[in-house]
């Protein structure tokens, strides 16, 4: 059997340089081929970024009143990974966990949650994945800036969210979000705070 080359510019590249034109991901990609204008698009939008004023304010309570009831918040090691449910994760929350978690961060139980930092995220490229006149899945970046004890942390990764719609935008709910950190297998500082 004759052996292939594969003979892409992408393959052309000289020892120590950037592969360029290479992607990082082996997921497939997914763009539904409609704007962040369309008003369902733009709904969702606004529940994320009200969704990172609160995490930004420690809100955590009125935070987890965002999520569907089934909704899951998961943070994976591997970047690649779609099954979380059968893989290690960082993070890896249903409802009653992250009503435990919201306990631990509100009423003093972690140590880290007294004194935690302080964030300010900033949120930008949005891709509609999928769109429907029931739910949008967005893909995202996320970056978070946490100042602790004189020490500036970053967090920054590609987020997934499902946001499921209700009768009124008041009744929108997160049915899933995915934070896939850029450095999600390397050593990471502890958080004492949601991303």
């Amino acid at each position: 059997m004759a052996e292939t080359t594969d003979t892409s510019p992408a393959n052309q590249v000289k020892a120590g340089a950037w592969l360029t034109g290479r992607s990082t991901y082996k997921r497939p990609l997914a763009y539904a081929q409609v704007s962040v204008a369309d008003q369902r698009v733009a709904r969702a939008i606004d529940l994320i970024s009200f969704e990172a004023e609160l995490l930004d304010r420690k809100e955590y309570v009125h935070w987890q009143e965002l999520y569907a009831q089934d909704g899951i918040y998961v943070v994976p090691i591997d970047r690649e990974v779609e099954d979380f449910a059968a893989h290690l994760n960082l993070i890896y929350d249903d409802d009653t966990m992250r009503r435990s978690r919201v306990v631990r961060l509100t009423e003093g139980f972690a140590i880290s949650a007294v004194d935690a930092a302080i964030t300010a995220r900033t949120l930008g490229r949005f891709v509609p994945a999928e769109v429907s006149d029931d739910s949008v899945r967005l893909r995202s970046t996320q970056i978070v800036v946490a100042f602790k004890r004189g020490v500036h942390h970053i967090w920054a990764g590609d987020v997934e969210h499902v946001v499921r719609f209700g009768a009124t935008p008041a009744d929108d709910r997160i049915f899933l979000k995915v934070i896939r950190l850029v450095d999600s297998e390397d050593e990471l500082p502890a958080a004492g705070f949601l991303l």
